[in-house]
């Protein structure tokens, strides 16, 4: 049974519709990414899965169970990190989970579960003194008191430097491991691609593309990229003497791709050109390349809340 089952999930505020038929579904023990630009119902999403909204229309199955009539029951197997985890500012980590553990009525070695988290070495700091990664550490270690199967991280590394942001990702690897489902929502596109197994695209409260990173970027992306830094003399040489599709920006010329000829022919002509060049690549798009072309890079609206 899948950790996560939604289809046609609907969810409106008078006229305007947050969520406009969503479907996916998440196997259990698996990472799963949702994205979106801001406003395009993720947040939304995510609540009605975690019980703290209703639906308006559609079926979501969590766990087996209706996240909405079957909250009580559910919320003893999830776990979840909202963006912006706060806690008091006078608890140390080993409290805080102390007392997370007397709210759940579980038995839990605080040492040993801040050890799981990478967390062992800011036990006994105050929360108040905590380094951002650490306090999102503290956020997983709480999410994790009552054994969840299934963990919510809403955006947890959003604001942190890289290194704390890779120390996250290590925790999100080890619950991987550990055999649980993971739910992320994140606006960090690499983020996406480094951890999860497989990724919703959401725009205007419609899923635009689903599945495996890899596939969404076979079935979505632009295809190989011949890249070289050249000036408008190597672009217009290249236009007027190949029928392959040349683009400039920045004092970078792109050509695209179709299959190895095409590469054979790039080449060649950039040579006979007599036009200065250098840093000759080819690449692929990446997750965040084809997510801006199936969403556009101006979408900034508010996130429904």
């Amino acid at each position: 049974m899948p950790a996560i089952e939604v289809s046609d999930l609907r969810k409106s505020y008078g006229s305007l519709r947050a969520v406009d038929g969503i479907s996916f579904s998440v196997d259990a023990g698996e990472v799963f990414s949702l994205l979106g630009p801001n406003g395009a119902g993720k947040t939304t999403t995510i609540e009605i899965l975690e019980g703290l909204r209703d639906k308006s229309g559609g079926s979501v199955r969590v766990l087996g169970l209706d996240p909405w009539s079957d909250a009580y029951e559910l919320h003893k197997k999830i776990g979840v990190i909202p963006q912006g985890f706060k806690f008091l500012d006078y608890p140390t980590p080993r409290e805080a989970v102390g007392y997370y553990a007397a709210l759940f009525g579980k038995k839990v070695d605080p040492d040993e579960l801040l050890k799981r988290v990478l967390l062992e070495e800011a036990a006994s700091t105050y929360f108040l003194h905590l380094s951002g990664g650490q306090k999102q550490k503290l956020g997983m270690a709480l999410s994790l008191v009552n054994d969840p199967e299934l963990v919510f991280l809403d955006e947890p590394t959003t604001g942190l430097d890289p290194q704390a942001r890779r120390a996250v990702w290590e925790v999100v690897r080890k619950l991987k491991e550990e055999g649980r489902t993971v739910m992320l929502t994140t606006h960090y596109l690499e983020e996406a691609e480094e951890l999860a197994d497989k990724v919703a695209i959401v725009d205007h409260g419609k899923v635009v593309a689903a599945g495996t990173t890899s596939e969404i970027v076979e079935a979505h992306g632009s295809g190989q990229k011949l890249m070289v830094k050249g000036g408008p003399d190597l672009e217009e040489y290249l236009r007027h003497n190949t029928k392959l599709i040349v683009e400039a920006s920045g004092g970078e010329v792109t050509v695209r791709l179709k299959g190895k000829d095409d590469a054979l022919v790039a080449l060649k002509a950039i040579e006979e050109s007599g036009a200065a060049w250098s840093d000759l690549m080819v690449r692929r798009d990446s997750l965040e390349d084809t997510f801006l072309r199936l969403v556009g890079e101006g979408a900034v609206s508010e996130e429904t809340s």
